[in-house]
C-alpha cells in the first residue's frame, strides 16, 4: 500500500495536460477548481473554457492518463467537470496571461 502523492504533485501532473485550442496547461489556465483525497479516491473539479469547448473529452482523457502515471495502483481518479463558477480568462496565472499576450484589462 502505497501512501498517496501529495496535492502539489498532482498539480504539477496536470500541469502536462494542455487545451490545445489555447496552447497552455489546464492548472495555470485556472481550468482545474480543487484536488482533494478522499481515502483512496481523488477527486478534481475543473471546468473547461466553454460548455461548447470540443477538446474537452480528449483534455479529460488526458487528465486521466496523467494522474494514472502518479496515482500509486490502489487509488482511483474522479475528475468531475463543473461549470459554476464559470471561467473567464482572469483566472489564469499572471505568466499564462503574459505568455499569451493578454493583459489584465483583456482578463476582466
Amino acid at each position: 500500500m502505497s501512501p498517496p502523492p501529495d496535492i502539489e504533485s498532482i498539480r504539477a501532473a496536470l500541469r502536462h495536460v494542455a487545451d490545445p485550442e489555447i496552447g497552455a496547461n489546464i492548472v495555470d489556465l485556472g481550468l482545474v477548481y480543487s484536488i482533494a483525497f478522499d481515502d483512496k479516491l481523488l477527486r478534481v473539479e475543473m471546468t473547461m473554457t466553454s460548455p461548447a469547448c470540443p477538446m474537452g473529452d480528449m483534455i479529460l482523457d488526458d487528465a486521466y492518463a496523467e494522474l494514472a502515471r502518479v496515482l500509486p495502483a490502489d487509488y482511483e481518479a474522479d475528475i468531475r467537470v463543473v461549470w459554476n463558477p464559470p471561467w473567464e480568462p482572469s483566472m489564469m496565472s499572471e505568466q499564462c496571461r503574459m505568455r499569451l499576450g493578454w493583459s489584465e484589462h483583456d482578463a476582466g
